[in-house]
């Protein structure tokens, strides 16, 4: 990690994530609530007069770092906190200590040495803070980043460190780097002054693999000019500088440089296309298994720091979703959050960032040491969950500023609701679906804006209906009970929509207290004897490992206990129970993904002839099936435990040919029912909402598109964000759970920290050894014939029953 980013190592942001390569146009997953959890973490470590120390020493303060925490503070829509900042800067006339060396010898001459990389930086913190950058502590920043690039000589073009006052020429060596090149054209492109020059200069230092070195080199040359210096040598670029080892990659330059290109593209430069695509190309190609990148010499291992400024590069460049995705997991990994850090060391640094992953988890037992390092973490990893790009920032671009959700929530004062025992079909401490007896959030009400996003908007609902911010209650006979069912999926809802994070975090750690566990799994105070049920304890387990929480293990222990031989998972207890729908056999099968057992060949035995699932388990032969019980049945065969790994378009290793034919033709069984716009309808012909999301986030997990029912269902979100069950019916909170996955266009399965991730994806490559589904198969195939091949499977299917029921017959005459 580097110190100062000589007074440049500017970090980025992207407000969009994004979807068609180098278009900017938003998919890929940001997470707003941990962008602003580290920034509420990063006031705390301001001083009141807005400085952060400097751990060099000395009696300036650490003015780079503090640029670094302002420019996370603005994009995560945070910026107010940054204000003590921005006055020391400005108002206070602190700028010029930063940018010239006035401050290391005050009233000495030395204002008239300037360094480019940091006037760079503060004219790109004037704009992000909204100041008047032609008017920053007295000066003109804008005329002072011009006037910072050379326009001739060895240097030409380059963003540099010099002396106004030729007296003091010979006092001024040149070190500014890439950070303050890339910072350069960024702020000038925002300011309607791109510089030709400067862009060109940037562009010297890209190697032809693709990367961006740091450092500016020099090299001895027989050339002649105006560009080579009086010793014979001369600035070389990127290529040039290898044999003489001045070219190592870094993953923050290259990560800087991307910004700075796209901005000065969307500033009118021209010609840019062809580098920001190489530039692209060499991130997604050296992201590490685990999500994260490294930086240069000396930070080559993966790190926060370097992810977030790539991750936010990447998000506003396009085309690279699953890169983004897969960043951002590994910035999640490293951060302190409510639901895995309750009551350890890091109980009171939630939103802290580590340096890497290996970091936080040494801090949970031990504490943060090296402060300094935490903060710089936060900061420019910040960026990567925030992901507004670096010319946006500086337009006054940033995320929502903070709804009103409260940090502490009230304390729940139900009681858990009893289990039924006159309806056996009716989940433990659940009121039935059809329920319309919940009751409302009673902390301050969550606002999506009057221009939010349906997923926006649905997540705000979805928060509002929890009381106290963390759990769902419910009104029967004048009694109102905890509803520990309906937090759950309120859970995984919000997780798929990858929406009001802190709200997830609340109910997440609600769930798993172990009064919740007692109460929702073992049916306490209730039961008289030792109780557990599958359902609930599938589904804490899945919360926990959302929330990376160590109740896990014991949970999914639990539920393994419930596994008989047969693979079926059995209650136990006096509300046990009796309903064995496959439903509740796939929450089971999902929880227990690493070790399934017989769970999945019991499944798979249950499949109807057409290639759907029966409602019931206990159904041994079916000619046709049920469409939600076939969506969970295709997650449920499609799972795996998380992996960074794509997956394959060819039998998975442990897959059996009947598991890739039988799923194969369940998602080709979904695809016959939703109709244009991608939605199912029932009876009458209205559009059944909760259907149309689990088809379409089943459909989503096999590597089928689901944007066209997310749109559909977009225009069905009522007034206050929630959907309703019915035509003319109020919305009701189960049925908008269930819509969630179908807003999202995915299934929480691939959502941002899933513990679950896909284990294949359709259409299949030619040369799979699954000869049903072998023959002209290939990427470029049209959707009828992988689903006219997935339709042929499912009628040999169909032939080999009616020809056992012959037999049958024969031999019984």
């Amino acid at each position: 990690m580097r110190r100062g980013y000589l007074a440049a190592s500017a970090l980025a942001v992207s407000a969009a994530v994004i979807a068609a390569p180098l278009s900017g146009t938003a998919t890929a997953a940001n997470d707003p609530g941990a962008a602003k959890a580290s920034s509420r973490w990063l006031a705390t470590k301001l001083k009141p007069d807005g400085t952060l120390e400097n751990p060099s020493g000395g009696a300036l303060p650490d003015h780079g770092l503090m640029l670094d925490v302002l420019f996370a503070m603005y994009a995560a829509g945070e910026g107010a906190r940054a204000e003590p900042i921005v006055k020391f800067l400005d108002d206070q006339g602190h700028a010029t200590d930063y940018f010239t060396w006035d401050g290391l010898a005050p009233g000495a001459g030395y204002d008239k040495i300037v360094l480019g990389g940091s006037v760079a930086k503060t004219l790109v913190a004037a704009q992000v803070s909204g100041r008047d950058p032609r008017n920053f502590d007295g000066y003109d920043l804008v005329a002072e980043t011009q006037g910072a690039i050379m326009r001739k000589g060895p240097d030409k073009g380059r963003v540099s460190d010099y002396s106004k006052d030729p007296k003091l020429a010979d006092a001024v060596t040149n070190n500014a780097n890439m950070f303050g090149q890339a910072l350069g054209v960024i702020g000038l492109a925002a300011a309607g002054k791109n510089d030709r020059l400067a862009i060109d200069k940037l562009l010297t230092q890209q190697c032809s693999e693709g990367y961006f070195r740091v450092f500016f080199g020099t090299i001895p040359t027989t050339e002649t000019g105006d560009h080579v210096t009086p010793d014979g040598r001369k600035v070389s670029t990127c290529d040039e500088g290898k044999p003489f080892d001045q070219s190592s990659t870094d993953g923050d330059a290259t990560a800087l440089a991307l910004s700075a290109l796209l901005a000065a593209k969307k500033a009118g430069a021209a010609g840019l296309d062809a580098p920001i695509a190489k530039t692209v190309s060499w991130l997604k190609a050296n992201q590490t298994p685990g999500g994260g990148w490294g930086g240069g010499v000396g930070t080559e291992a993966p790190n926060t720091n370097s992810t977030g400024l790539i991750v936010q590069a990447l998000a506003d460049a396009g085309g690279a979703d699953a890169a983004v995705d897969k960043g951002v997991r590994y910035l999640k990994s490293a951060q302190a959050n409510a639901a895995a850090d309750a009551g350890n060391k890091l109980a009171g640094e939630l939103g802290a960032i580590a340096y890497d992953p290996a970091s936080y988890e040494a801090a949970r037992s031990s504490g943060i040491g090296g402060l300094d390092t935490w903060i710089r973490a936060s900061a420019q990893a910040s960026l990567g969950l925030s992901q507004v790009g670096f010319f946006s920032l500086a337009k006054g671009v940033s995320l929502p500023p903070t709804t009103g959700v409260p940090e502490t929530p009230a304390p729940a004062t139900t009681q858990p609701h009893k289990p039924k025992t006159t309806a056996p079909k009716t989940k433990k401490f659940v009121t039935p679906r059809a329920s319309t007896g919940a009751r409302v959030s009673t902390t301050s009400a969550v606002t999506a804006p009057a221009d939010a996003t349906p997923a926006a908007r649905l997540g705000a609902y979805l928060t509002n209906r929890l009381v106290g911010g963390d759990h769902v209650e419910v009104t029967e006979d004048g009694k109102t009970y905890v509803d520990y069912d309906a937090t759950a999926d309120v859970v995984l809802a919000l997780r798929a929509l990858d929406q009001q994070p802190d709200a997830v975090a609340r109910a997440s750690q609600f769930l798993l207290k172990p009064e919740a566990v007692k109460a929702y799994a073992h049916g306490a105070p209730y039961e008289q004897g030792e109780a557990s049920y599958a359902e609930p304890l599938a589904k804490l387990v899945l919360v926990a490992e959302f929330a990376k929480s160590d109740a896990a293990g014991p949970l999914r222990a639990d539920l393994v206990k419930l596994r008989g031989a047969d693979g079926e998972f059995t209650d136990t207890g006096s509300f046990a129970d009796a309903d064995r729908t496959v439903e509740r056999h796939v929450w089971a099968v999902l929880a227990t993904a690493a070790d399934p057992g017989p769970a999945v060949e019991l499944l798979l035995s249950r499949q109807c002839a057409d290639g759907t699932f029966p409602k019931h388990l206990d159904t041994a032969e079916c000619g046709s099936g049920d469409l939600a019980a076939t969506a969970a049945a295709v997650t449920a065969l499609v799972a795996r435990p998380h992996t960074d790994t794509a997956p394959p378009t060819r039998r998975p290793d442990g897959w059996t040919e009947r598991r890739v034919s039988a799923f194969v033709s369940a998602v080709g069984a979904l695809g016959v029912r939703p109709n244009g716009e991608g939605l199912v309808t029932g009876e009458g012909g209205a559009v059944d909402v909760a259907l149309s999301a689990a088809v379409a986030a089943a459909r989503q997990t096999a590597g089928l598109d689901a944007s066209g029912t997310a749109r559909s269902l977009g225009g069905l979100v009522q007034a206050d964000g929630g959907f309703a069950k019915g035509a003319g019916a109020e919305t009701d909170l189960p049925t908008s759970s269930a819509a969630a996955q179908g807003i999202a266009g995915r299934s929480w399965l691939t959502a941002a920290d899933s513990p679950l991730s896909p284990a294949i994806r359709l259409p299949l490559t030619a040369g799979t050894d699954t000869p049903a589904l072998a023959a002209a198969q290939s990427d470029d195939q049209p959707a009828w014939v992988i689903w006219g091949i997935a339709g042929l499977a499912g009628l040999l299917l169909l032939t080999a029953i009616a020809l056992v029921f012959v037999l049958r017959r024969f031999t019984k005459k």
